[in-house]
Formats: structure tokens, sequence, C-alpha cells
């Protein structure tokens, strides 16, 4: 193992500041995945959600100094992805940029990590495109309230208290959101997947 990766964060952080920036990349390589996913659940444009990613890297790397590290990285992170993807989808709608005709994914390209790991519905499932699409349309379609908390636990797996360190609110508020969220999920998505096989118990899971 090379001596960066024997680094824990707070020290490639302190090193950075020290004035080693190329060591930063290092430092969010392991969160470029999640923060694109999130960016492109709220945007659903892989333009949009790439700019997003980088300029929340660039606040990051900006800000870094003002980490104090009472809560992970990753959290502080992402934080500042999801208000970026917030503050984005605001300016688009109001600006009436977005056509309500637009297929977000007319490349045929799959973004990542964004429907890793649903774990109860079997693999080949997941292997087909219109389950796929089902999904990500369902998880975007909820109220933003409900659709930060899912991803947050759901998706990119937080615990509960760093999805409330995220949202800025209580535990019990995620719980009773994340409850929520599955519940429209399952009222959403169940008569849609039941006609694709009626024999399956799809949300065992919820």
């Amino acid at each position: 193992m090379s001596e960066t990766d024997q680094r824990d964060e707070l020290h490639m952080i302190a090193v950075i500041l020290a004035g080693d920036v190329r060591l930063f990349h290092e430092l969010i390589r392991p969160y470029e995945r999640s923060v694109y996913a999130m960016a492109f659940s709220f945007l659903r444009n892989q333009e949009d959600s790439e700019d997003v990613a980088q300029e929340a890297f660039l606040k990051a790397f900006r800000n870094l100094a003002s980490f104090r590290g009472e809560s992970k990285f990753g959290t502080w992170l992402v934080s500042i992805a999801l208000n970026e993807a917030r503050c984005r989808l605001r300016r688009k709608n109001a600006m009436k940029l977005e056509s309500l005709t637009e297929d977000p994914d007319e490349s045929g390209h799959v973004p990542p990590a964004l429907l890793r790991d649903w774990r109860e519905i079997p693999s080949e499932a997941l292997e087909r495109q219109e389950i796929k699409l089902l999904l990500q349309e369902a998880v975007t379609s909820l109220p933003e309230i409900y659709r930060e908390i899912f991803l947050l636990r759901d998706i990119e797996e937080l615990s509960i208290l760093e999805a409330a360190e995220v949202l800025h609110v209580s535990v019990s508020v995620i719980k009773v959101r994340l409850h929520r969220a599955r519940l429209m999920l399952q009222k959403s998505l169940a008569p849609q997947l039941k006609q694709l096989n009626p024999q399956r118990r799809w949300f065992q899971w919820l």
C-alpha cells in the first residue's frame, strides 16, 4: 500500500492545506460516482450533472479549510453536491429551460451508481432496461424532500445520523420522510411491476 493510501482523510486534508493540492483528487476519488449520481437524480441531464459535480468539487476545494472534521468528509461533500443540484434545478425551472418532451437519456447511457444495489430485486430483473427506467422515473418523480432522503439512505447508504446532518433536520424527521418516500414508491411502482410479472412480490424490500 502506498503512503497516500495509508493516510486517513483528516491527514490528507491537512497535507492538502499545507500546499500539496495534487492530493485533492485522491481525497475526492471515492466520492466521484456518488456526487454525480446525486446530481443526475435531480437534473436528469448528463451535462448539467457533470457541471454540478465539478462545481461541488471546486467548492469543496475552495472551502476545505472550513471543514472541521466534525462529520465525515464524504457527508460534507454530498451536502455541497446536494445544494448545488438544488440550485441548478431551481434555476432551470425558473427559466423554463427544461423541455417536457426531452428524453434525458436518449443516448441510452445509464448513469453510474444511480440504481446500484437494489438488494431484494432479482439481478435478472435489473438487467432489463425497462425495470431500470421505471425505478429511475419513480425516484425522480418523488417530491424533493422525499427524493433527497431516499437517495441518501437507500441509494447512497448514509446512516440516519449522516442523512440528518446533510439535510439539517432531526433523526425523527429523517425516519418519517424515508417511510413516506418508500410508501410513495410502492404505490407508484407496484401496479407497473405487477403487470410485468404478476407472480412476483416486488416490494418486500420496502
